[in-house]
């Protein structure tokens, strides 16, 4: 089977594209970092690759509002490269930063709808959150999380909050199993209701930490995979009795990679 090519795309203030590049390499992917402008001075060379990631960060220093300006350049610029991974049968990964693009972007969700259904927002202490926390895929559809009961990663953003539009749009995606991660207790229990600090570490709606489109092809998320690839990544990893071979972000990734020889 031919490796997959990921493209991680990144921008300045970007600074987890290594790490994320590094993670796709070790589960059996060819990825290559490119500048946003280097893409933009020739988007053909999208074409070349079969996943799509936008690593974690802050663009530009997330000037204006987190991933704001990277997503107006996307927007402008890079269009028909967005909709190419969209509409053919490519993958799409956003990270952290990542995630906050693509929701600027409007990638989850119906083109013709003129307001996103859902936003990200400021985390509801009102400042920069970094810990680890307990997350359980609640989506059928999520290419990026099959096989994947709970995990454990560490987050670290300050505009992480979820919130939907409405209750018309919460029951849009709830239908649409686009409720891809929530976050969770340590035994692997969420709840419709807002699960306290630090459980659920900003105060998103329904707990969500990440969401996917209606093909299960398009994944962002707040907390970072890529930081979790061994076992001596976890916080506690001297006191466990028992070490897995690989860490728990990894598998993200090789779902990815799966996908294109299934």
């Amino acid at each position: 089977m031919a490796k997959p090519r990921v493209l991680v795309l990144r921008a300045p203030g970007t600074n987890c594209d290594q790490e994320t590049a590094y993670a796709f390499e070790l589960a059996g992917a060819e990825p290559v970092s490119l500048h946003v402008n280097q893409l933009i001075e020739n988007s053909k060379l999208a074409s070349k690759f079969q996943i799509l990631c936008f690593p974690g960060g802050f663009s530009y220093g997330d000037d204006i509002s987190a991933g704001r300006i990277l997503a107006t350049q996307i927007h402008t610029f890079l269009g028909d490269v967005l909709e190419m991974f969209k509409q053919e049968d490519r993958l799409a990964l956003g990270i952290c930063n990542g995630f906050q693009i693509m929701m600027r972007l409007g990638i989850f969700f119906d083109s013709d709808d003129a307001t996103p259904q859902a936003t990200l927002t400021w985390n509801q202490q009102g400042r920069f959150e970094d810990r680890w926390v307990h997350l359980k895929p609640a989506s059928s559809k999520c290419v990026f999380l099959k096989g994947i009961e709970k995990c454990y990663y560490p987050m670290a953003h300050a505009e992480g909050r979820f919130l939907f539009r409405d209750d018309e749009s919460k029951k849009h995606l709830i239908a649409n199993d686009q409720i891809a991660i929530q976050y969770c207790s340590p035994d692997g229990l969420t709840d419709d209701a807002i699960l306290p600090h630090p459980t659920n570490p900003n105060g998103a709606e329904m707990n969500v930490a990440g969401i996917c489109d209606p093909s299960g092809r398009i994944f962002g998320l707040m907390p970072h995979p890529e930081r979790h690839l061994f076992p001596t990544n976890h916080p506690q990893w001297t006191r466990r009795d028992v070490q897995p071979e690989h860490g728990e972000g990894l598998k993200l990734f090789q779902n990815a990679v799966a996908y294109f020889g299934e």
